[in-house]
């Protein structure tokens, strides 16, 4: 096939997808994900990865591949019928260590993950899903591979403000910081890093379709510092920010306890959460649905999505992976991705239901 023009010209969004970490369940999750006629018709897929990896991903899961295999992002049809398959020969099957953690299986992951980052850099696709990926495995591949963020950030030379939500049907999980020693929240904690929390929160939420976002911020302490009693943070950084934000016209609230506050955004109250830390957010939004859990990273040009869980070793190569994450992850992907097209093309469109497929 000869070299293509620089969008796909279709109106259905197209997803840059990412096959992950080959000894867990990713490669049976990608073949499942694949053959499903609800992705077929409602997106464009490029997958980046080996064929010989999908291949036993799909023998795992017991169904077939019916794809366009090319050897890289210049042979991409112009009007794709099927999803298309860059093969990137980067993996043999020999090479892959059930359930072990390995350079080769990181570099296979960073590069499939780096190819689809680039391909809808150029404008070629609107959104980017992946596939679990093992931080062990990757750190083994990329030096100073931190999470995901840092990744993208590398990948695309660029420093903007960026962060992971976790995303639970109608429900939303956002944090003020994330990957850091728990000791160190405290003093991470500020009004300028909670306002910008919650305007990147603001702004993706909008994007998935929430005109406005209700958010609940939460407290750091316990009962929300009881009044000072258990700390100043609520009163001296959190509640000023929340002031900031309502004068700013954010629809927010808060503090709350954080041991409550999940059960009354569950119950419709908020869309989202806004917390202090990552795991005051995640042990909530696993409990209320681990199978179902996405992982959005928003603050790019483009959304990146992916399942909330992991590479599940303890279940690899039999056959039983549950797909509803995945399914909800690139569902996400594609709705927002929608959105992406129509603003890089400048088509005004429906605004799109906020909940997940």
């Amino acid at each position: 096939m000869s070299a293509q023009s620089s969008s796909i010209p279709s109106a259905k969004p197209t997803v840059a997808f990412a096959m992950g970490d080959p000894a867990g369940i990713s490669p049976e999750l990608a073949a499942k994900l694949i053959a499903s006629d609800e992705f077929r018709s409602g997106a464009n897929l490029v997958i980046f990865g080996d064929l010989r990896i999908l291949e036993q991903g799909a023998k795992v899961a017991g169904t077939g591949v019916d794809l366009d295999v090319v050897a890289s992002e210049n042979a991409i049809p112009d009007r794709p019928t099927r999803p298309v398959f860059i093969d990137l020969g980067s993996l043999s099957p020999d090479q892959v260590v059930l359930a072990t953690a390995t350079l080769e299986g990181g570099v296979f992951a960073t590069e499939n993950f780096r190819r689809a980052l680039l391909l809808a850099q150029s404008g070629r696709a609107d959104a980017v899903f992946f596939t679990p990926f093992n931080k062990k495995a990757m750190r083994l591949a990329y030096d100073g591979y931190d999470d995901e963020i840092r990744f993208v950030r590398d990948v695309l030379k660029t420093s903007v403000a960026a962060s992971e939500f976790n995303v639970l049907g109608k429900t939303w999980n956002a944090r003020v910081t994330s990957h850091i020693p728990l000791s160190q929240v405290a003093s991470a904690i500020s009004e300028k890093a909670i306002l910008r929390s919650l305007t990147l929160a603001d702004q993706c939420m909008r994007a998935a379709g929430f005109n406005p976002p209700r958010i609940a911020v939460a407290g750091l302490n316990p009962h929300a510092g009881d009044g000072g009693n258990f700390g100043m943070e609520e009163i001296d950084v959190i509640e000023p920010a929340v002031r900031q934000a309502q004068a700013q016209g954010f629809t927010v609230e808060g503090p709350f306890p954080s041991d409550t506050v999940f059960l009354r955004a569950k119950n419709g109250d908020f869309d989202a959460v806004l917390t202090m830390y990552h795991d005051q957010g995640q042990i909530a939004m696993k409990l209320m649905g681990f199978d179902r859990g996405v992982t959005l990273i928003g603050g790019f040009e483009f959304p990146i999505c992916t399942p909330a869980h992991g590479t599940a070793y303890e279940i690899a190569g039999r056959g039983i992976a549950n797909l509803g994450a995945s399914r909800e992850a690139l569902s996400l992907a594609i709705r927002m991705g929608s959105e992406v097209r129509a603003r890089r093309s400048g088509i005004s469109q429906p605004r799109l239901s906020a909940v997940n497929s």
